[in-house]
């Protein structure tokens, strides 16, 4: 198979994956209504997916020294074809949380077995060819919310499923979970309670937050795409710390606009800035990575980063449960980023996040 037959395949692979991960989001309200539980019950629900996908990173990482590549992907698709079919079945809460960490648990060990895979197959183009490979992921979530519309004016929800290298290169492992993982729990958070959040606060109908949910995530496909391509021209440290601050200041923005055409705007805004911030990161890290440490540091970054994203949704529901408003909520999130971004500012005008280990050892 040539290498761009690959990453075809790989691009394909990608889609279903991601699928499995956010085709929950727009299904927490008709999963609450329909199984008679709570928001802290499907915030963790959502949360499950992440953290599922956070468990096998590391573990993957080792499993890759002694297995090829192709073993792995394999693997996932049959478990992720396993946890679907357990989903479309669940009888309760329950087996439905089991079947997401499944779900998860799939797509956390398909990235680690595809990401340096890709930076592999085209060394000399790594932020492209992970910008293309992300857009086929994002795809599948621009899908899911309009997929759960279409099935849910049909049928029922069920219809929808029917460390060896830490050591050496910590300095850059926690800068990367850093600059993400705070991120990545404030989006959490957000994306799964979306549509929720727009039919309660911005008077919006169930079906057209579900819509606006897709355009979000509609606004990554271009970003993903055209992210890597600058993530390999720009320096990639200060277009990483850029998005972060846009993002905060965009989740900021969503809380104090009202109106239908504003809403829109500053959520296509959104989903284009946090999912630039994907492949950007993904550069950033299998770009910096010497040879020797990428797939290992790679995993415990990824699987590490994971873990701190997964609570977001569960915060959120908890939250709400306790009568805490939404707006409260994210601007709190998005003040929280603030700092973090600030002290991200200091260290890099200082020289402590890393940069260009690769290139130096070379």
């Amino acid at each position: 198979m040539t290498r761009r037959r690959l990453f075809g395949s790989l691009c394909a692979m990608v889609f279903v994956v991601n699928l499995g991960r956010v085709v929950f989001a727009p299904l927490l309200d008709p999963l609450r209504a329909a199984l008679s539980v709570d928001a802290a019950a499907v915030g963790l629900l959502a949360s499950l997916v992440w953290v599922g996908s956070a468990v096998p990173r590391i573990p993957t990482g080792y499993l890759l020294t002694r297995l090829p590549r192709h073993y792995v992907v394999f693997a996932t698709g049959a478990m992720l074809t396993g946890a679907t079919v357990l989903a479309s079945v669940a009888p309760g809460i329950r087996a439905l949380q089991a079947a997401a960490f499944l779900m998860g648990t799939a797509s956390g060990a398909y990235f680690i077995a595809a990401n340096p895979l890709v930076s592999e197959l085209f060394p000399s183009r790594v932020g492209t060819v992970l910008g293309v490979h992300g857009t086929a992921a994002q795809l599948a979530a621009v899908g899911a919310p309009l997929f759960v519309t279409a099935v849910l004016d049909t049928g029922r929800w069920p219809t929808t499923f029917r460390v060896m290298a830490v050591r050496a290169q910590w300095r850059l492992v926690l800068a990367g979970v850093v600059m993400l993982g705070a991120t990545g729990f404030v989006w959490q958070g957000l994306f799964n309670f979306y549509p929720t959040y727009l039919a309660e606060t911005k008077s919006l109908s169930e079906p057209t937050a579900r819509t606006v949910l897709s355009v979000v995530f509609g606004a990554g496909v271009p970003a993903m795409a055209l992210s890597g391509r600058l993530a390999d021209r720009l320096d990639v440290v200060r277009y990483v710390l850029v998005l972060l601050g846009g993002f905060a200041a965009l989740v900021f923005a969503v809380t104090v606009v009202s109106g239908f055409v504003a809403v829109v705007a500053v959520s296509l805004a959104l989903g284009y800035v946090v999912h630039s911030l994907f492949p950007a990161m993904d550069t950033y890290m299998l770009g910096t990575l010497p040879d020797r440490h990428r797939a290992s540091a790679y995993a415990a970054y990824s699987g590490t980063m994971m873990f701190v994203q997964a609570g977001g949704s569960y915060a959120v529901g908890f939250l709400r449960d306790a009568a805490v408003p939404f707006d409260w909520i994210f601007r709190t999130f998005a003040v929280g980023l603030v700092v973090i971004l600030v002290a991200l500012l200091v260290a890099n005008w200082l020289g402590r996040v890393p940069s260009g280990a690769r290139m130096a050892e070379s």
